[in-house]
Formats: structure tokens, C-alpha cells, sequence
């Protein structure tokens, strides 16, 4: 029977994972039997949690282990060189441990530093821009007893633009600790919901739902606990703006969980940190630390009474899906990070079933800011349905990558020529889930303007119609925003995009699990010019059976990079099709004759 305090006991699995973990630098079968039996469930259940998340192993990881990024701005840099002189000098392929268990050597996905490639983690410490040179200095230095904290590069900012104006900035402008949760003192909870609510602001995760909203309905929603998590699993490929605002300023995000928490009655917040950013979790605990000692944390905050509130951190241990909200709450109750169906919404029943807003960064950290300003002034900047800003992780083709703070309504073709994109091309707008731009939305505004989309934007017979039809629909972004030229292999990055969500499906439903497997392989075979036009029909089809029933936004967006590639550049599909084509990519003439020699004197000795 599962009682409150052992779910409370199980919410820590992950903590005593993490520990065991970085000091063994593996999960044992005898930690595992004692694990097991101190948290009173199977051996079965939990190795089936261990081996759901990327960052644990059930076999020896390497006193130093490395995971390099192999995601697609990681391709266009300096990867496979990289990849091969850690081999050359490690002695091991990628995916093994050195014999002597020093060196564990791993490919992952994006880890929020596509501005800085090629990059890689040791240990959790961030290697950025990477070389084959910077490579064996790492590696010597390792063998010879250097200090990883001393060889790491803590990762730049990189924050390239911001208004002019202090009063058209949101985010990046002077910082004073406490100034936006002051306010309160003059405001009920009712009142901030409300102007919350005013603000129009939504979730800048990507998902857009009204951050109103989702308070007011967990504030009605009556319990004895409710919680505020902050969504900080930045895991969309090319997405590393959450990393920079809490960089740059944890106050900032603390106070806009703690006025959450007195909108809707919570007294307790948890910031849900991606493993990738563990680097992070030391500067964000300090903080936390110093709104404790200021009194603006804990019991009775600015002197209101009843008005408590406490932030913790929650180490995540690798695995995209828990950047889906019930998949989030699942791995704190110390699950497998897969999501549930949604009988109940988190603002019901959420951590430990009780009410729960997830908020992501971003949204967290607009809040104090437009209390501080004040609502009418925020409404003077952006658009109607998009007030204030937008944060966007910038990398790729373009001589500038790093974040912008831009105001909602600025055309595409503004903001290439902001970040001297070179000879753009294909622009993944929102990350791998999210749509290739082509020139022919090169007119269209960043903005939350004409949100019904999806059913026009298919429907067109000629490139015209289209730049007529979606050039007053705007672009709405969680803040990933990748740049190809016209040099860059559009399948290549297609077979990138195909190949992570085969990997990071949590598998829990048939048509995410085996439809995104299906078209990895219909990729392939149009990388090796075996594709027929029916093949493209069949990736339409399957792609539209992955959207309706999937279980949830992962399987739902998987196949929209997909969909809107064969939608914009019909030409780069039809070059590889086997009608168009005589070339077989997947033929290869020194594996076609290598037993030539011994096959001919075979059938000489016979004939003698």
C-alpha cells in the first residue's frame, strides 16, 4: 500500500541513484538489493528506472566519463574529428569503457551548448569548442592526475541582443534582488492571478498554455499541500536559453516560483534541473541560500503571515521525455519519466497527487518582471496575443549564435539579418520538434498572431499561395532556432532528427515507439536512393497516424521537422528517389569484391 510517507521516501530514488553513481561510477546488483529493499519495491521495478534514464549504468562507467554531443550543430562542427581522436587516444570505440576502467567514452544527444560546438561533458563538467588539439591536451592531463574542475571551460552567456531601451527589455536588464516580489505586499493572490492573466503571458516552453490560467485552476482546486516545479529540463536539440537566465539570474527565477506559490497556495517548489546542467546546481543552491538569509525565503516572507514558501533542486538524470509535465512529476516520485494519460491535470493532481503548476523557466522568470514594471507597461511591448519578449537559443550557419531577448513581431527576415546568417537556407524553427522555414516564410513575424496553423499550412498547390496564405500567421518558439545554408545536407539532418526520437521515445505507446523506428528507416533508404514516390506518401501517412495517437507531445510533434521538409523542398526528397536517380549510396564496390579472389580459385580447384 502506498502511503505518504513512503512516497515521500521514493521521491529521494533519484538523489540516492545520483550518489551511487558519481562515487561508484556505477549502479551495482548489491547496491541495487539494498536500494531495493530500502525502498520497498522489486528488483525488477528498479532496474527498469535505472536503465530508463541516460546518466546511470548497471556497469562500470569510467572514472572519467565522457559524453560527447553528437547532435546536428555538433555534425556540422568539428564531431567527427572530435569523436576520433578521443578514440585514437583513448584506445576504445565510442559506446565502450577503457580496460582499466578509467576512460568511459559515450555519445548523447544536445546538451545546451549548440553556440559553442563541438562540446562534450565530463563527468558533468562542460568541455566547449572542442578540437582534436584540445582533445589530447584533456586526455593527457587526465592521465597525469589533473583536476577536471580545473580543466573545464564553464560555458559563455553568449547573450548577443537585447532591446536598446531598458523599458522594451524583460529579461536581461539590471537585476535587483527581491524587486518584483515586493510587490505583493500590496496585492492578494486573486490580484496576481489576474494580472497574470492580463499579461497574456503562456508557457515558454513551447506548449503556449496561459500561465493565468493553469494558477487560477490550481488556486481553486482546495488541498492540504500544493507545489510549484520549475520546468528546467531544457532537452530540445538547439534550446540553451534557460541555461543562460539561470546562469545569469537565479534570483530571478526563485522569486517567480515563490510569487506563484502565493497565487495559488503552495508552499513548496522544486527546480526540476536537466543532468546536463549539473554545473549549475551549486550557483542556484547559493542563491537559494541567500533569499533564506534576506527573508525572502521560508516562513512568513515580507512580513505577510502565512506566506511560506521553500525551493529545493531536483537533479534529473537524462531523458528528453521529462521535459513533458507528468513525465517531469513521475521521475520526482522517483518513476520512470514516462507520461500518464490525463485523467488528471497536474493543477488536480500532480507531485504526490496534489495540486502542482509546472511553469518553465522562462514563464518563471517573466513574472517578477512584470510586476516590477508594471502591467501597462508591459502591454506596450510585442503584440496584442504576444506581449513582451521572446528568448532565443541562436546557433548554426550565422556569424553570431548565441541568445537574443527580441520583442514579439519581428519579421524572420529581420532576425536573420540580426544574427548575419550565411546564405540561409533551412531554418529548424523550434528545435527537432518543432518546423523547417523556407524563403517562402522568410515575411512571416515571430508572434502568437493566427495561432490556427496546421490546417492551412498543407494545403497549398504552389510556394506563392503559401507566402500569401502564412505571411499573417505568426511564429510561435519554445526558443530553439538552428540555421543551414544551402551546403548542409537537409536528408542528413532529417536522419539526426529521426534517429533521436527513436532514442529518447520513453516506448510506453505502439505508434511513437515503432512509427518514429519506421521512418529512421524510410530515411535511410531514401539517404541510399532506394526510395520510390511511394515511400514519401507512406511517411505521410504513418506521420499522421504518429500525430493523432500518440500518447503524448512527443510522438504528437515528432514528425513536424519532417513533414514541413517535404513540404518546403520537395526537390531534395525527389533527387534521391530511384526514378531520378542510378546512384545506390548503400553500395559499396570494395565490400562488393573483397571475397572475389577467394570465390574464383574456389571454382578453379573445383573445375580441376
Amino acid at each position: 500500500m502506498v502511503t505518504k510517507e513512503n512516497a515521500l521516501q521514493r521521491s529521494n530514488l533519484l538523489n540516492v541513484l545520483w550518489d551511487i553513481q558519481r562515487k561508484r561510477r556505477f549502479i551495482s546488483r548489491d547496491d541495487m538489493k539494498k536500494i531495493a529493499k530500502e525502498f520497498s519495491i522489486s528488483m525488477i521495478e528498479l532496474e527498469g528506472v535505472i536503465s530508463f534514464y541516460h546518466f546511470f549504468h548497471l556497469q562500470n562507467a569510467g572514472k572519467y566519463t565522457i559524453y560527447l554531443n553528437c547532435s546536428t550543430i555538433s555534425q556540422h562542427k568539428d564531431y567527427q574529428a572530435v569523436k576520433k581522436t578521443f578514440q585514437d587516444e583513448l584506445g576504445v570505440l565510442i559506446g565502450n569503457v577503457t580496460k582499466d576502467n578509467l576512460f568511459g567514452f559515450f555519445k548523447t544527444s544536445c546538451i545546451g551548448l549548440s553556440d559553442q560546438e563541438t562540446s562534450a561533458l565530463i563527468n558533468n563538467y562542460p568541455f566547449t569548442n572542442l578540437t582534436p588539439k584540445k582533445v589530447k591536451t584533456i586526455i593527457s592531463k587526465l592521465k597525469k592526475g589533473q583536476s577536471l574542475e580545473s580543466l573545464s571551460n564553464y560555458p559563455k552567456d553568449n547573450i548577443k541582443y537585447r532591446p536598446e531601451k531598458d523599458a522594451k527589455t524583460i529579461f536581461f536588464k539590471t537585476y535587483t534582488k527581491g524587486e518584483g516580489l515586493k510587490q505583493l505586499v500590496s496585492l492578494k493572490p486573486e490580484d496576481v492571478i489576474d494580472l497574470i492573466s492580463k499579461s497574456k503571458l503562456s508557457g515558454r516552453g513551447g506548449a503556449f498554455f496561459p500561465t493565468g490560467m493553469k494558477w487560477k485552476l490550481c488556486r481553486n482546486n482546495k488541498s492540504d499541500q500544493k507545489y510549484i516545479i520549475c520546468n528546467a529540463d531544457e532537452g530540445e536539440p538547439g534550446t540553451f536559453k534557460d541555461r543562460v537566465l539561470m546562469n545569469k539570474y537565479p534570483g530571478l527565477l526563485i522569486e517567480g516560483m515563490t510569487i506563484a506559490g502565493y497565487a495559488v497556495g503552495a508552499t513548496e517548489g522544486t527546480i526540476y534541473l536537466r543532468a546536463e546542467y549539473l554545473y549549475l546546481k551549486d550557483k542556484i543552491e547559493a542563491a537559494i541560500k541567500d533569499f533564506e538569509e534576506a527573508g525572502l525565503l521560508g516562513k512568513n516572507i515580507l512580513g505577510l503571515k502565512g506566506f511560506d514558501f521553500k525551493v529545493t533542486v531536483q537533479l534529473g538524470a537524462g531523458a528528453y521525455i521529462c521535459g513533458e509535465e507528468t513525465a517531469l512529476i513521475a521521475s520526482m516520485e522517483g518513476k520512470r519519466g514516462e507520461p500518464t494519460t490525463k485523467e488528471y491535470f497536474p493543477v488536480e493532481k500532480g507531485f504526490l497527487g496534489k495540486p502542482t503548476v509546472v511553469n518553465n523557466v522562462e514563464t518563471l522568470c517573466a513574472v517578477p518582471r512584470i510586476l516590477e514594471m508594471g502591467l501597462d507597461n508591459y502591454l506596450k511591448i510585442g503584440t496584442k496575443q504576444t506581449p513582451g519578449t521572446k528568448l532565443l537559443s541562436v546557433s548554426g550557419d550565422c556569424k553570431k549564435p548565441g541568445v537574443y531577448e527580441i520583442e514579439w513581431g519581428m519579421k524572420l527576415k529581420d532576425f536573420l539579418n540580426l544574427i548575419e546568417a550565411e546564405d540561409p537556407h533551412v531554418v529548424l524553427f523550434n528545435g527537432f520538434s518543432g518546423e523547417c522555414l523556407s524563403e517562402v516564410d522568410f515575411d512571416r513575424e515571430i508572434s502568437g498572431e493566427n495561432l490556427l496553423a496546421e490546417h492551412i499550412q498543407f494545403k497549398f498547390n504552389d510556394p506563392i499561395e503559401y507566402s500569401r496564405k502564412m505571411s499573417g500567421v505568426g511564429l510561435r518558439s519554445g526558443g530553439s532556432f538552428m540555421v543551414f545554408n544551402k551546403k548542409r545536407d537537409l536528408i542528413g539532418i532529417l536522419k539526426n532528427i529521426t534517429k533521436f526520437f527513436v532514442a529518447e521515445s520513453c516506448g510506453i505507446c505502439v505508434p511513437c515507439r515503432t512509427g518514429n523506428f519506421l521512418l529512421n528507416k524510410k530515411i535511410n533508404k531514401i539517404m541510399f536512393g532506394h526510395a520510390e514516390l511511394k515511400d514519401l506518401e507512406e511517411i505521410r501517412e504513418w506521420s499522421f497516424i504518429i500525430k493523432q495517437s500518440s500518447r503524448c507531445g512527443l510522438g504528437k510533434t515528432s514528425t513536424n521537422c519532417l513533414l514541413t521538409a517535404m513540404l518546403k523542398f520537395p526537390e531534395e526528397f525527389k533527387k534521391h528517389l530511384t526514378a531520378e536517380s542510378n546512384f545506390n549510396h548503400s553500395f559499396n564496390i570494395e565490400n562488393a569484391v573483397e571475397n572475389y579472389n577467394t570465390i574464383i580459385q574456389e571454382i578453379e580447384s573445383t573445375y580441376e
